[in-house]
């Protein structure tokens, strides 16, 4: 897969959980993702069309996330809620949009659906394309999340 497709998922990705949560967070080493299992409790997947069709998946540790919204929402959030659900999928989005303008200033065009969520111990992250599923691990002080990103050949 073409790093140039990988690197503003990264980007986007740290700018985001920065500016947003105010958490520092650090990418880890880039692997070959071979299972659908999830990493984390909770995950917004959302698939894009463009240049190649493919998905991209953000998966976080149930401490990560409440950390991550309570510090968004200015209040203490204590477990997994409609109102997580909803900001893993705003977060999904908000990663998807600024590394496809990114993209975009490289002359690559995607675009976005709307973002799903789905949550739970050990559940299943379905990506849409027959291709390589790249997962990058990212940690913070308060857990640890992933990265999926996976284009068609």
């Amino acid at each position: 897969m073409d790093v140039r497709l990988i690197n503003p998922f990264i980007n986007a990705t740290i700018n985001v959980l920065e500016t947003m949560a105010f958490v520092t967070v650090n990418a880890g080493k880039p692997y070959l993702k071979k299972d659908n299992v999830a990493v984390g409790d909770v995950s917004g997947v959302l698939g894009l069309t463009g240049v190649a069709n493919g998905t991209i998946s953000v998966t976080f540790e149930e401490s990560c996330i409440l950390t991550i919204v309570s510090n968004m929402f200015g209040e203490t959030m204590n477990s997994l809620n409609s109102e997580i659900a909803d900001a893993v999928g705003e977060l999904t989005n908000m990663i998807s949009g600024q590394a496809r303008r990114e993209l975009e200033e490289s002359g690559k065009q995607f675009k976005a659906a709307i973002p799903s969520v789905i949550t739970g111990k050990d559940h299943s992250i379905i990506h849409y394309t027959e291709g390589p599923k790249i997962a990058i691990p990212f940690n913070t002080d308060h857990g640890d999340f992933t990265i999926e990103v996976c284009f068609e050949r």
